[in-house]
């Protein structure tokens, strides 16, 4: 009499080893430039496209306005006017980046003035030169509001 092994039958096997190949074949391939979403992100889960302004703290004039308008295709334009220096509005326009997180944009094109910011519900913080949000006491001045 042949002997039935009854804990791993031969087609049990062949089925394990079917669905083994299966999964590792339909795995995602995902290569170094990729980058993944990391969920729950300003990027990904915010209405960020529009134009943001403000008034930001100036340490020779009487503040900044600023006009920040961010498309969907990832180009900016930045106006800004110091106030009781100028009358017109200084003009910049290119690309602008997500940060690895999708909370920070940063501004292609502008180096020798803060250039990122930290974006929130209909808000953006502009942040120091380092990337940093910036504290003390006019940390709450250097935000922009979303124009409705």
């Amino acid at each position: 009499m042949k002997k039935k092994n009854l804990l791993f039958p031969k087609n049990v096997c062949c089925y394990l080893f079917s669905i083994i190949i299966i999964f590792i074949g339909c795995s995602p391939k995902i290569n170094a430039t990729q980058t993944i979403p990391t969920g729950d992100n300003s990027m990904v889960s915010l209405d960020w496209d529009g134009t943001y302004t403000g008034t930001i703290p100036c340490a020779d004039c009487q503040g900044i306005e600023t006009s920040l308008t961010l498309k969907k295709d990832k180009t900016y334009l930045l106006k800004t006017k110091y106030l009781g220096k100028s009358n017109t509005f200084t003009e910049k326009s290119g690309t602008f980046t997500w940060n690895t997180e999708g909370s920070t944009i940063i501004l292609q094109g502008i180096s020798n003035a803060p250039n990122q910011y930290l974006v929130g519900e209909n808000l953006l913080f502009q942040l120091d030169m380092a990337g940093k949000r910036i504290t003390g006491g006019l940390a709450d001045s250097y935000k922009l509001r979303k124009v409705q």
